[in-house]
């Protein structure tokens, strides 16, 4: 209890705000929008976090997690680097776990106004259901991550899930590329059998689709509302580097980029990966689009906190 008379002691900044601050305020904008962030139930979260403290044998090299904070602490990182708006994006590994997942999501959302409502689903016979009832709720943004779920996009059990998400416009993150270790499951192979059946599906690329980046890139290009997420992409951790002859049809793309970060699970500070799209030469502009207006215009600025943090 703080005594009367005297004011609360403030927490002092996370030792990285300032690097990302001064980021997006060269750029002239009022924050980040950053479409992939995680945030998980306490056990969740936990085991999520031992499998990258063990990946070090899978990806060549260790994994430290920088920001492994309680998730009221990572709230306040967030807000003190200025990220206006954030999904929290869970994602179901086994049948049976999505609507744990969806409603502990719905009920950190109500208490964080910056949180996109983000939610989960897994091919299951209940799926179609329960999605619908989540777009009708306002669900913002699906996650969907094959490489840990295990399950082909085109599971015909996902059939009415597709085709109510393409009739909503609801945006769904997809983690679909090999990266950081592939296997059956993964590709863009099942994602292209998807879109030729349902091409106004809304769908957010992570991680720009590595290793398979060429072939992502042509989906987006392709599809009018397929887009890509930057999600560790250009950050010299990243053992998959973008191909260089690919970096110049990305201004081409320039709508259709979506700043990402992984955060909390990233093994270097936040602004490596607003540097790295810097170092990309792409030009102020297409910056300020990926960062911040992009975001904007695929979800609207909802409770955006106009100043403070």
């Amino acid at each position: 209890m703080v005594e009367e008379g005297r004011s609360p002691v403030s927490k002092p900044p996370h030792p990285d705000t300032t690097a990302v601050r001064d980021f997006w305020q060269r750029l002239g904008l009022p924050g980040l929008f950053d479409v992939h962030v995680h945030f998980l139930p306490e056990n969740i979260q936990r085991a999520v976090y031992a499998v990258f403290d063990s990946a070090g044998p899978k990806i060549g090299r260790d994994w430290p997690i920088r920001y492994r904070l309680s998730h009221e602490e990572r709230v306040e990182v967030l807000r003190g680097f200025g990220v206006r708006r954030f999904s929290t994006l869970p994602y179901a590994h086994k049948p049976g776990v999505a609507g744990y997942l969806n409603d502990w999501s719905r009920d950190f959302a109500a208490g964080v106004p910056e949180v996109l409502r983000s939610a989960t689903f897994y091919p299951e016979p209940e799926a179609p259901s329960y999605v619908a009832r989540l777009v009708d709720e306002g669900v913002e943004v699906f996650k969907v991550h094959v490489q840990v779920g295990e399950f082909h996009l085109d599971d015909p059990l996902l059939d009415a899930v597709w085709g109510t998400l393409e009739d909503a416009g609801t945006p769904v993150v997809i983690h679909a590329g090999s990266g950081p270790v592939g296997n059956a499951f993964t590709g863009p192979d099942p994602l292209r059998r998807v879109l030729e059946r349902f091409p106004r599906l809304c769908v957010v690329v992570a991680h720009m689709g590595a290793p398979e980046c060429a072939e992502f890139l042509a989906m987006a290009e392709t599809y009018e509302r397929v887009h890509l997420d930057t999600t560790m992409m250009f950050t010299e951790f990243f053992a998959m580097p973008y191909p260089a002859e690919l970096v110049p049809r990305l201004r081409d793309l320039q709508p259709k980029v979506l700043l990402g970060s992984d955060f909390p699970t990233i093994p270097y500070p936040y602004v490596e990966q607003l540097e790295g799209l810097a170092r990309l030469d792409l030009g102020d502009d297409w910056l300020r689009d990926v960062c911040w207006h992009n975001g904007t215009r695929l979800f609207g600025t909802g409770n955006v906190r106009a100043s403070g943090g």
